[in-house]
């Protein structure tokens, strides 16, 4: 699965490419404010700063009327969803507010472009998604009935790995069940990884939530097969069966619905 472990810790490949990137820019910058000129140090928080947040708004404005329904998820920066032409956009203002000189401009170049080659490395190595076919194995569902991925029956699948004692996947599920619940064309399978069905049920009534497939995976054998490190991971299936895409970590609605019209348009 396009993920790194840094030992207990685990980050989706993009998200490890761009903090491996702003690592870079804040080093070489911060090299450049002690041998060239003090400016850099404050050029490179004014550049950071200025170009996450607006990454964000201009995510935000995109897709406002998402927004509009839970303004405060704005603020959910762990869900990713970032703009990068406004955010390239506030870095090049940054080099016109904080540095003067043609000169200084010329240096700043250097840990820019450092940036996006470390970058684009990064996600080139880790970034890929193997095109696995699904398992043949049948799982057995929280109604008691057979279930395999792997039905030929022309239907792309969104399958979400969770369990009941992980913050982000409760945190997800809501939205998800809803998307489930609206989205024609597309099946969503919950395959719950190393519980029961008691802890299944239980979880689902404490939420008040419903949803149609939910398979148990006691032994997380599809966390295995799919080499998912952490949970939640959601993996978007075409409807041969053959795994498209998987993110690791907390899905936004924007992400989800994203990766479900390119599903839908295979």
């Amino acid at each position: 699965m396009n993920a790194v472990s840094l030992g207990p810790l685990v980050l989706a490949a993009d998200r490890f490419a761009v903090v491996l990137g702003l690592f870079v820019f804040m080093i070489v910058t911060g090299i450049m404010s002690r041998r060239v000129d003090p400016r850099f140090n404050v050029w490179s928080w004014w550049a950071f700063l200025g170009g996450l947040a607006a990454a964000r708004l201009g995510h935000v404005l995109l897709h406002l009327q998402s927004f509009q329904a839970e303004p405060l998820r704005v603020f959910a920066l762990w869900q990713g969803g970032f703009y990068w032409p406004t955010g390239a956009a506030a870095v090049v203002v940054s080099l016109f507010l904080v540095l003067t000189g043609a000169r200084q401009r010329l240096w700043a170049l250097l840990p820019l472009a450092l940036a996006v080659i470390v970058w684009n490395t990064s996600w080139q190595l880790t970034g890929g998604t193997r095109p696995l076919a699904v398992p043949e194995r049948a799982f057995e569902t929280l109604a008691g009935a057979s279930y395999r991925l792997g039905e030929r029956d022309g239907i792309p699948r969104v399958v979400n790995l969770w369990a009941t004692w992980c913050p982000p996947c409760r945190r997800e599920m809501p939205m998800m069940a809803e998307l489930a619940a609206d989205t024609e064309g597309v099946a969503f399978v919950f395959a719950n990884q190393g519980e029961g069905k008691q802890a299944v049920r239980r979880y689902l009534a404490s939420a008040g939530l419903s949803l149609e497939t939910i398979l148990i995976d006691p032994f997380s054998e599809l966390s295995r097969f799919y080499g998912a490190p952490g949970l939640p991971a959601t993996l978007f299936i075409d409807a041969e069966g053959i795994l498209r895409h998987a993110h690791l970590g907390e899905i936004s609605r924007e992400v989800l619905q994203s990766n479900i019209e390119r599903l839908a348009t295979r």
